[in-house]
């Protein structure tokens, strides 16, 4: 398992060995060791799921203290275009987005510290996205930013309109960055 540090500080693309045969393939999706090697400190509570046709678009979300939520996430089956966002009032990077291409044929992962909202555009009919997350879901404790924000300038993949997406009536009425207050 390689971990590969991105342009924005905390966050990691998990790269795991795949051993291939005539039956499959094996991984190792998740190693405590690693993350502690690498200074992360997760733990996990909870393990979500989500199944979605193409052109779904998921977030961008986050949870604020005391249910803020590091996030482990990956595709089992499918392709999705992820992207986090640091939110951290105080990062050097606040603003600053990180896309990534997560598949169930290319295996990656990416880390998603506390702190960042998170999204995703799903490429593939069928795709099935998962997540650890260090802590647990609460409704009142949900943040987020409208997908498209201009300035975030999220490439979602070409030149999208929300009628090309599958949005839930939550993610159209987020707000814009610039009315977004941090809590992080």
């Amino acid at each position: 398992m390689n971990l590969k540090e991105t342009p924005i500080a905390d966050l990691f693309v998990i790269e795991p060995k795949v051993w291939k045969d005539n039956r499959g393939y094996f991984y190792e999706s998740f190693s405590a060791r690693v993350f502690t090697e690498a200074g992360i400190s997760a733990n996990f509570v909870q393990d979500n799921q989500s199944f979605s046709q193409k052109g779904t678009l998921r977030g961008l979300h986050a949870q604020k203290a005391p249910f803020a939520q590091g996030k482990l996430v990956r595709v089992i089956q499918g392709k999705v275009l992820d992207i986090a966002v640091d939110a951290r009032k105080d990062s050097p990077t606040y603003g600053q987005h990180f896309s990534v291409e997560l598949s169930g044929d290319n295996h990656k992962q990416l880390w998603v510290p506390p702190g960042f909202l998170h999204g995703f555009l799903t490429l593939e009919d069928d795709t099935i996205f998962t997540y650890k997350v260090t802590n647990y879901y609460d409704k009142d404790s949900e943040v987020g930013v409208i997908w498209n924000d201009a300035d975030l300038n999220i490439d979602w993949n070409g030149d999208l309109t929300k009628e090309d997406l599958l949005l839930s009536d939550k993610d159209l009425i987020l707000p814009s960055f610039k009315d977004f207050v941090s809590p992080f």
